[in-house]
């Protein structure tokens, strides 16, 4: 038996050229069959071909690597270039590795070549600082050359295995509608030791109100115009693709018990100046969500650092990102009475054995402030009781460097604080919250030429739960926040604060919550139905003119609200809600998923009592009725 011959090194380049020749007679050959394919199929061919032209590459150089090595370890070569041959004719490698000469270990090509010989290391392939690698599924992992010589592709699904969607409703709240539900996805790609997840879906909307809001596929609840607004019964009929999403999921392991996660998550609810649906609908891409987390499974600790779902929000189970309790809406400002907001955040948590949960978050902190009568940040309030003259306020700025010019931004002293407990049991999930919050102003008082800081104190308490009602078809899910200070985490966004005589922010008091039904007659099919709530108290003081000013007055002339174009300041006590919808995911497959959604909202905005004029007491309310017809593509389900 003669001994094996290896390849000179000029007979590698002459090899190499075959290769390369090989592969474009290769693709010329099968161009007719191809051309039977789509692009996509098309592509995975040529990517396959390729793949095991650089796995044969690899071989041959590590065998030549081996011609100054000893005898025995050239023998194990041999006999593992015969295990490969016999490889190649199965469906995937088992255990494929090589070694480096600087490393001394083990990674990249069928098992078959693994030696403890050295290996000559001035010869690289494809211009590559790694080996390539070979994957579970015998598909090689591709060096890009681009420097990021940890990346690598993850084993496709072979092209006769049937595919199944991942897309699950039969949730309370299913990811793949709230959110872009990466997280039940394979991954892509790798990057050294980070595996990355795409997800995401292509929407268009068809949104229609009885009352012309101008508003895109979020609807401002308490902007419905009362009857004397020229808007008010004129209907509005708008389409919409803004909210097409994206997101990145990234995760890395460096040991058993330890998960890094980043995640990021777009859509194109942001408008530039010179955005207009005139001719191009140009709208601007946002963030949603940009956060990362670690976790430790040994110790339960969760911690997140970055811009999500508030703590506050009702959430599914836990208190994990993720795995929020969100409606299964498509309207983007979801429906009145629920708690939320989505913004930067530092929060620590605390799992045992992930059935009970507590976490803290230090959350990014803004106000909205409301006035009876006409107030900018810098004017001077109507005097109070008792004094002659009122007392100048400011309360906000405009936006600055990377904020919104066009937005005023309150005085902050402090971070928002959600401190929330939850337990996980068989018959549901519950939690409890509690919120502090902090306002500032400052005032320059009657008879002071300096200012003076002002800085009071408000959150409140709330409480969540998703139970199912005797069946896995059938859950309710409900949540209800009360305190003061509170209407940024009301979807209708009720005042939080208000002025008082001396020019301090005056929380308001307020109450939301929502209850909602949540049923799958099939597994591809979801319907829901929910009401919501949300109203505020009295914050007010008498002026010297015997007129009440703040929040909640109720001696204001409110008879022309129901006068077109007559005068109208009503300040909104109660908004209640009622929406039915529902989903049908009526195709899947290897190309993706399509679902189709329908939803109708009627909602009620009652003010707080007036005057006609005439002392006669009026109670001006109006009222609003939206449609959306919406569909979604999602590519990764």
């Amino acid at each position: 038996m003669k001994p094996p011959v290896f390849p000179g090194f000029s007979d590698t380049r002459k090899l190499d050229f075959r290769l390369l020749l090989g592969t474009a007679l290769t693709c010329v050959l099968s161009e007719p069959s191809l051309a039977r394919a789509d692009d996509a199929q098309e592509l995975a061919a040529i990517k396959e071909q390729m793949r095991r032209l650089a796995a044969q590459v690899e071989a041959i150089e590590h065998r030549q690597a081996l011609k100054n090595g000893h005898q025995a370890a050239s023998a194990r070569a041999v006999g593992g270039a015969r295990h490969t041959a016999t490889a190649s004719r199965t469906p995937s490698y088992s255990g494929v590795r090589t070694a480096t000469a600087t490393q001394g270990h083990f990674s990249g090509v069928p098992s078959g070549l693994r030696t403890d010989g050295p290996a000559d290391p001035g010869i690289h392939f494809s211009g590559g600082s790694e080996p390539v690698q070979v994957g579970d599924a015998g598909q090689p992992a591709l060096n890009s050359g681009s420097g990021f010589a940890g990346f690598r592709w993850l084993p496709q699904q072979p092209e006769h295995t049937p595919s199944r969607s991942s897309i699950d409703l039969t949730s309370s709240s299913p990811s793949s509608i709230t959110q872009t539900d990466v997280d039940s996805l394979p991954p892509i790609f790798s990057i050294g030791g980070i595996s990355v997840k795409l997800g995401g879906f292509v929407e268009f909307s068809n949104i229609w109100r009885d009352s012309n809001m101008t508003s895109g596929p979020a609807t401002a609840w308490n902007n419905f115009p009362y009857a004397n607004s020229p808007n008010h019964g004129l209907s509005e009929e708008r389409m919409s693709a803004q909210l097409s999403r994206m997101s990145v999921l990234m995760e890395a392991n460096p040991s058993k018990d330890v998960r890094l996660q980043a995640y990021v998550e777009s859509d194109f609810g942001g408008s530039a100046g010179t955005t207009n649906s005139v001719q191009i609908s140009g709208y601007t891409p946002r963030l949603r969500q940009g956060y990362f987390t670690f976790t430790q499974k040994e110790w339960g600790l969760h911690i997140l650092m970055g811009q999500a779902w508030s703590l506050a929000t009702n959430y599914a189970k836990g208190i994990l990102p993720r795995q929020e309790q969100l409606p299964a809406v498509t309207d983007n400002n979801q429906i009145p009475g629920i708690t939320f907001t989505r913004v930067p955040q530092i929060r620590i948590g605390k799992d045992w054995h992930q059935k009970y949960w507590l976490g803290l978050s230090v959350e990014d902190p803004q106000a909205t402030v409301a006035f009876s009568s006409a107030l900018s940040s810098g004017g001077t309030l109507p005097a109070a009781y008792g004094e002659k003259v009122g007392a100048r306020v400011y309360y906000a700025n405009s936006g600055g460097v990377l904020l919104n010019p066009s937005a005023q931004y309150t005085y902050n002293p402090a971070p928002d604080i959600i401190l929330k407990g939850a337990v996980d049991t068989s018959i549901g999930h519950y939690e409890v919250f509690g919120l502090a919050r902090w306002f500032r102003s400052l005032a320059v008082e009657p008879g002071m030429t300096t200012t003076r800081k002002h800085t009071t104190f408000g959150g409140g308490v709330g409480a969540g739960m998703t139970v199912p009602l005797g069946t896995k078809k059938l859950q309710m899910a409900g949540n209800v926040t009360a305190g003061e200070g509170i209407g940024r985490y009301g979807p209708s966004l009720i005042p939080d604060t208000t002025p008082n005589a001396r020019g301090a922010l005056s929380p308001v008091p307020e109450l939301m919550g929502s209850l909602g039904l949540i049923g799958h007659p099939t597994p591809s099919v979801l319907l829901y139905t929910y009401g919501g709530i949300e109203t505020a108290g009295r914050k007010r003081y008498m002026g010297a003119d015997g007129a009440q000013y703040g929040y909640g007055v109720n001696d204001l002339n409110l008879g022309g609200c129901d006068v077109e174009f007559g005068t109208c300041n009503a300040q909104t006590r109660t908004l209640a809600s009622l929406t039915a919808g529902g989903w049908w995911h009526f195709v899947e497959g290897r190309y993706g998923s399509v679902m189709g959604g329908l939803q109708y909202t009627y909602i009620r905005k009652f003010a707080f009592r007036g005057n006609d004029g005439n002392g006669n007491s009026v109670y001006p309310t109006t009222s609003g009725n939206t449609v959306y017809v919406t569909f979604r593509y999602l590519p990764f389900q």
